[in-house]
Protein backbone atom coordinates (compact mmCIF):
# COMPACT_ATOMS: atom_id res chain seq x y z
CA UNK A 1 0.00 0.00 0.00
CA UNK A 2 1.02 3.26 -0.59
CA UNK A 3 1.27 5.71 2.20
CA UNK A 4 0.64 9.42 2.38
CA UNK A 5 1.88 12.20 3.71
CA UNK A 6 0.66 11.53 7.12
CA UNK A 7 1.01 7.83 6.68
CA UNK A 8 -2.32 6.50 5.90
CA UNK A 9 -2.25 4.61 3.42
CA UNK A 10 -4.95 5.81 0.58
CA UNK A 11 -4.70 2.40 -2.25
CA UNK A 12 -2.88 -0.40 -2.71
CA UNK A 13 -0.14 -0.29 -5.10
CA UNK A 14 -1.52 -2.65 -7.52
CA UNK A 15 -4.58 -0.83 -7.57
CA UNK A 16 -3.08 2.72 -7.72
CA UNK A 17 -1.09 1.22 -10.93
CA UNK A 18 -3.81 -0.53 -12.51
CA UNK A 19 -5.73 3.06 -12.30
CA UNK A 20 -3.04 4.85 -14.42
CA UNK A 21 -3.04 1.83 -16.60
CA UNK A 22 -7.31 2.45 -17.15
CA UNK A 23 -6.69 6.44 -17.30
CA UNK A 24 -3.47 6.19 -19.97
CA UNK A 25 -6.04 3.87 -22.37
CA UNK A 26 -8.83 5.71 -21.74
CA UNK A 27 -6.79 8.66 -22.84
CA UNK A 28 -5.40 6.70 -26.12
CA UNK A 29 -8.87 6.41 -27.10
CA UNK A 30 -9.91 9.89 -26.47
CA UNK A 31 -6.58 11.10 -28.77
CA UNK A 32 -7.31 8.22 -31.54
CA UNK A 33 -10.92 9.98 -31.62
CA UNK A 34 -10.10 13.58 -31.87
CA UNK A 35 -7.43 12.80 -34.63
CA UNK A 36 -9.96 11.14 -36.64
CA UNK A 37 -12.66 13.72 -35.74
CA UNK A 38 -9.78 16.79 -36.64
CA UNK A 39 -10.13 18.52 -39.79
CA UNK A 40 -7.15 21.29 -39.30
CA UNK A 41 -4.09 19.51 -40.18
CA UNK A 42 -1.93 21.07 -37.05
CA UNK A 43 -4.73 20.11 -34.56
CA UNK A 44 -4.73 16.80 -36.14
CA UNK A 45 -1.14 16.49 -35.35
CA UNK A 46 -0.93 17.77 -32.14
CA UNK A 47 -3.68 14.55 -31.07
CA UNK A 48 -2.16 11.95 -33.15
CA UNK A 49 1.50 13.04 -31.33
CA UNK A 50 -0.85 12.96 -27.87
CA UNK A 51 -2.08 9.87 -28.78
CA UNK A 52 1.46 8.40 -29.78
CA UNK A 53 2.97 9.38 -26.25
CA UNK A 54 0.09 8.46 -24.08
CA UNK A 55 0.80 5.16 -26.16
CA UNK A 56 4.45 5.07 -25.20
CA UNK A 57 3.41 5.67 -21.47
CA UNK A 58 0.64 2.96 -21.41
CA UNK A 59 3.02 0.09 -22.73
CA UNK A 60 5.66 1.29 -20.48
CA UNK A 61 3.04 1.24 -17.52
CA UNK A 62 2.04 -2.42 -18.79
CA UNK A 63 5.43 -3.27 -18.63
CA UNK A 64 6.11 -2.79 -15.26
CA UNK A 65 2.98 -3.56 -13.85
CA UNK A 66 4.00 -7.51 -16.06
CA UNK A 67 7.28 -7.47 -14.63
CA UNK A 68 5.51 -7.13 -10.36
CA UNK A 69 3.62 -10.33 -11.37
CA UNK A 70 0.16 -7.93 -11.36
CA UNK A 71 -0.81 -9.46 -14.22
CA UNK A 72 -1.55 -13.53 -14.64
CA UNK A 73 0.21 -15.28 -17.29
CA UNK A 74 -0.48 -14.86 -20.70
CA UNK A 75 -2.36 -18.24 -22.33
CA UNK A 76 -0.12 -18.78 -25.40
CA UNK A 77 -2.98 -20.07 -27.70
CA UNK A 78 -6.59 -20.35 -27.77
CA UNK A 79 -7.92 -23.86 -28.39
CA UNK A 80 -9.14 -24.40 -31.58
CA UNK A 81 -12.54 -25.58 -30.56
CA UNK A 82 -13.36 -22.61 -28.44
CA UNK A 83 -12.62 -20.51 -31.24
CA UNK A 84 -14.80 -22.31 -33.44
CA UNK A 85 -17.25 -22.38 -31.02
CA UNK A 86 -17.34 -18.34 -30.74
CA UNK A 87 -17.35 -18.19 -34.18
CA UNK A 88 -20.04 -20.42 -34.94
CA UNK A 89 -22.00 -18.59 -32.12
CA UNK A 90 -21.42 -14.89 -34.19
CA UNK A 91 -22.73 -16.52 -37.49
CA UNK A 92 -25.91 -17.76 -35.89
CA UNK A 93 -26.44 -14.56 -34.57
CA UNK A 94 -25.34 -12.37 -37.39
CA UNK A 95 -27.74 -14.34 -39.13
CA UNK A 96 -30.61 -14.29 -37.21
CA UNK A 97 -30.26 -10.64 -37.44
CA UNK A 98 -30.15 -10.64 -41.26
CA UNK A 99 -33.44 -12.37 -41.23
CA UNK A 100 -35.07 -10.27 -37.92
CA UNK A 101 -34.24 -7.45 -40.38
CA UNK A 102 -36.05 -8.67 -43.63
CA UNK A 103 -38.69 -9.72 -41.48
CA UNK A 104 -39.41 -6.26 -40.00
CA UNK A 105 -38.62 -3.91 -43.17
CA UNK A 106 -40.30 -6.33 -45.95
CA UNK A 107 -43.09 -4.82 -45.53
CA UNK A 108 -42.73 -1.45 -45.65
CA UNK A 109 -44.07 -0.65 -48.80
CA UNK A 110 -47.71 -1.57 -48.00
CA UNK A 111 -47.43 0.63 -44.88
CA UNK A 112 -46.78 3.90 -47.02
CA UNK A 113 -50.40 6.08 -47.50
CA UNK A 114 -51.16 6.74 -50.86
CA UNK A 115 -53.53 9.77 -50.77
CA UNK A 116 -56.79 9.93 -51.97
CA UNK A 117 -57.40 13.45 -52.78
CA UNK A 118 -55.70 16.27 -54.84
CA UNK A 119 -53.28 17.95 -53.41
CA UNK A 120 -54.55 21.78 -52.47
CA UNK A 121 -53.35 24.93 -53.19
CA UNK A 122 -51.54 27.00 -49.73
CA UNK A 123 -53.55 29.51 -48.13
CA UNK A 124 -51.13 31.27 -46.67
CA UNK A 125 -49.65 34.03 -49.09
CA UNK A 126 -45.89 34.97 -49.89
CA UNK A 127 -44.26 37.35 -47.61
CA UNK A 128 -47.13 36.90 -44.58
Amino acid sequence: MMASQNGSTFLPEEDLLNSILNELKRASREYTTATTEASCPSIRRMFTDLASETLKMQGEMYQLIEKQKQYPAAVPYAMKADVDKQLNEMQKTSQKTREFTAQKTSGIESYSHIPNTSEHPTNVQPGH
